[in-house]
């Protein structure tokens, strides 16, 4: 483990290489724009098809936020079916790759709102015996500042396992 308290990043794909294959579709502008509290507590990776992929700034777990760039959605449903499957394809190539990155014991993906409503869709990489196991990690352990190598390090290996846009 490293002093940010995330394992040393690997990446399973080599480098260029995406953990997974390109998506289905591509989401033209609106007036979208991130929530100020996520823009605060997050760091940019990239955008994806429909949805910014942001990390989390806490170095007790790696976690991924997932939020689609779409005005005034606060809920999945308020996303076309479409959307919705470019959702869930993007949540799974976003887990697949914090998984083969971590070698995490257990992934959490979960869409709450209720402090934040703008939706968005966490992917937190667990292990046995970190600041919250086995509960949720909301409210277990105060936010822990997160070295930026160790925040560095963990994006550009998000960069090489996921296609951006």
């Amino acid at each position: 483990m490293q002093a940010s308290g995330w394992p040393s990043v690997i990446t399973m794909a080599g480098p260029g290489s995406p953990i997974v294959a390109p998506f289905m579709m591509s989401v033209p502008a609106s007036n979208w724009s991130l929530q100020p509290q996520l823009e605060n507590d997050s760091a940019l990776v990239g955008d994806l098809p429909l949805s910014r992929l942001l990390v989390m700034k806490d170095a007790n777990y790696p976690w991924l936020l997932l939020v689609p760039r779409r005005a005034g959605v606060s809920d999945l449903i308020d996303l076309g079916e479409p959307e919705q499957a470019q959702l869930m394809a993007e949540i799974a190539c976003a887990s697949r790759a914090l998984k083969a990155i971590t070698s995490c014991d257990k992934l959490n993906v979960a869409a709450l709102g209720n402090i934040v409503p703008q939706l968005h869709v966490h992917i937190i990489a667990r292990r046995n015996g970190d600041a919250a196991w086995p509960k949720p990690v909301w409210g277990a352990a105060p936010a822990k500042a997160c070295a930026p190598e160790a925040l560095a390090q963990l994006i550009a290996a998000l960069r090489r396992a996921i296609p951006l846009a």
